[in-house]
């Protein structure tokens, strides 16, 4: 059976670990944030541990119009949403875990530890089937003119 869409988008984020959060700062220019995927299960909504201090919270404040863009060996995938900083200590303690202790040493009651919600409105992916095998298509596509392997979509969510 073949996946629907969102189902793609959802096989695809179990992948990545990372993610660069782009906002817009307070004179509009795009910066970009280095970010953990705290939540796995995408339902449309992405969950970050940051700290409130950090300037990705007051660009968030200025315009919560965020992308998360990710990327691997063979695919890609950008999600677009509003962002919004959350108070919410019991789904902090359910996301913790110790990588973010690092940064958090006193754990979720740390006062400096947040969480950001991203709601996403759309995302853009593009999934090959490998190296060897984007290689193989890409070598195929110029000898034959025909485009090369891989798939690609755009997903509304909201």
């Amino acid at each position: 059976m073949a996946k629907t869409e969102l189902e793609q988008v959802q096989t695809m984020l179990e992948g990545f670990r990372f993610a660069m959060l782009t906002t817009r700062d307070e004179q509009g220019m795009l910066q970009a944030h280095p970010l953990t995927v705290q939540e796995r299960e995408f339902d449309g909504d992405l969950w970050f541990i940051v700290g409130g201090d950090a300037p990705l919270v007051q660009h968030v404040g200025v315009d919560p119009a965020v992308n998360a863009s990710f990327s691997g060996d063979s695919a890609w995938l950008s999600i677009a949403g509003t962002a919004a900083i959350v108070d919410d200590l019991a789904r902090l303690e359910t996301l913790w875990n110790p990588v973010v202790e690092a940064w958090f040493p006193e754990g979720p009651r740390d006062s400096k530890a947040t969480l950001l919600k991203v709601s996403a409105s759309s995302a853009q992916y593009w999934d090959s089937p490998g190296r060897l095998a984007t290689l193989v298509s890409l070598v195929t596509s110029k000898v034959t003119g025909e485009p090369k392997g891989g798939e690609s979509g755009t997903v509304r969510l909201d």
